[in-house]
């Protein structure tokens, strides 16, 4: 069947204006700043963190049930003295509008992140005790973490109680990050990246390898409601 095409139907105007040039798809491969994503000054040696993240995982496999299809752990810091860690300390407090209710709900308990203020010493020695120190030296750092991210795998879409600064480790241009209404690919360079986790956000991983950062929660005062 032909269709019809009538030049002053401005949904016809607006599917010929968009098809008149091709889209750009090159800088989705790039880092993009936007509202509540930034990248700072600081940066380590991407070289250096792989041979810590191998060097860590020789000494402790990450922590969790989806290693290889969605969320591990591996704790770079704990509370003094902590021997073992609860599924709560691996995520914590989240808010999310799960279903068709658009209503905001709590997800877990509150993590007070302020405590989780040593070095875990399984770890001492590697690079990420150095990258640990760096960071103390300028922010208040709660937990730090290694986070795996399986492959075609998305988190929840939700809040948290701080915001966090993230270091890609491994990635690939399907790696995204969304803050809001701002979506961007961090590229894993050695870059330090804000994240205002305060508000809505996700990490998906729509590529063919996993996603590695490490994550560490900016522990200032932490929104509770």
């Amino acid at each position: 069947m032909k269709h019809a095409e009538n030049p002053r139907d401005s949904d016809v105007l607006l599917v010929q204006q968009a098809l008149s040039e091709p889209p750009e798809t090159e800088s989705v491969a790039g880092f993009v700043p936007g509202p509540g994503i930034a990248r700072l000054d600081l940066r380590f040696d991407i070289s250096r963190l792989r041979d810590a993240l191998d060097e860590c995982l020789s000494r402790e496999a990450f922590m969790g049930d989806m290693q290889d299809a969605g969320f591990a752990a591996l704790p770079l810091t704990q509370r003094p003295g902590q021997l073992e860690w609860t599924e709560t300390d691996l995520s914590g407090r989240y808010w999310l509008r799960g279903d068709d209710r658009y209503v905001e709900e709590p997800r877990e308990d509150l993590v007070p992140e302020i405590a989780f203020s040593e070095f875990n010493p399984k770890f001492k020695g590697t690079y990420f005790e150095e990258v640990h120190r760096e960071l103390t030296a300028r922010f208040p750092i709660g937990r730090m973490r290694v986070l795996s991210k399986g492959l075609y795998n998305c988190n929840s879409w939700h809040r948290d109680p701080e915001p966090r600064l993230h270091i890609p480790i491994t990635t690939n241009p399907g790696a995204l990050f969304v803050v809001n209404h701002h979506v961007t690919h961090l590229p894993a360079n050695g870059s330090v990246y804000f994240t205002d986790t305060r508000a809505y956000h996700t990490a998906l991983n729509g590529g063919e390898t996993r996603r590695v950062h490490i994550v560490a929660a900016l522990a200032y005062e932490q929104v509770t409601e």
